[in-house]
């Protein structure tokens, strides 16, 4: 995880001579680089869902549930790597634990939007949510956003999820 935050370039054999363990080593927990990249994705997964339900009560409103999508975003901007990590490929079905972290994330978002609109569709509402949080992030990393400071992304996130949660047909 240091190596790809820190923008190194990482292969399981980098990891052994960073652990100072042998260039095989490694293979006994991972089979191959995208093993390693799922475990990392997973880790991330779970980093995110820490990051959405610390500390939090159940939302009551949409401004709470936009401070989601402002967590969803500033967690994307601080570990920019890991997060391309997480979503750079398709989950493996293969991989029980990265399927198992993307849905608990799902799910937290489904069980957000439930307390907040108890009648409709949540999970529908959580794949939009999420759409959007994770669209805004996308636009902020790939530099066609751009914010003089955290605060001020924050309002942007707030104020998009907000309009579109106000439009009405």
């Amino acid at each position: 995880m240091e190596m790809l935050e820190a923008g190194e370039p990482f292969s399981l054999r980098a990891i052994a001579r960073r652990a100072g363990v042998s260039q095989t080593a490694p293979y006994r927990h991972f089979k191959d680089r995208d093993a390693l990249e799922s475990a990392l994705a997973a880790e991330g997964f779970r980093d995110l869902l820490a990051d959405l339900g610390d500390g939090r009560t159940p939302p009551t409103s949409l401004a709470d549930l936009a401070e989601f999508a402002v967590t969803y975003v500033a967690f994307a901007l601080r570990r920019p790597a890991l997060f391309r990590v997480m979503f750079g490929k398709p989950c493996d079905d293969a991989d029980d634990e990265r399927v198992k972290a993307a849905d608990a994330l799902h799910e937290l978002l489904a069980d957000a939007l439930h307390h907040v609109f108890p009648e409709a569709d949540a999970s529908a509402l959580a794949s939009a949510g999420w759409g959007l949080a994770h669209g805004l992030a996308c636009l902020y990393l790939d530099g066609k956003l751009q914010a003089a400071s955290d605060d001020e992304v924050a309002e942007r996130v707030r104020g998009a999820f907000l309009a579109i949660a106000s439009v009405t047909p």
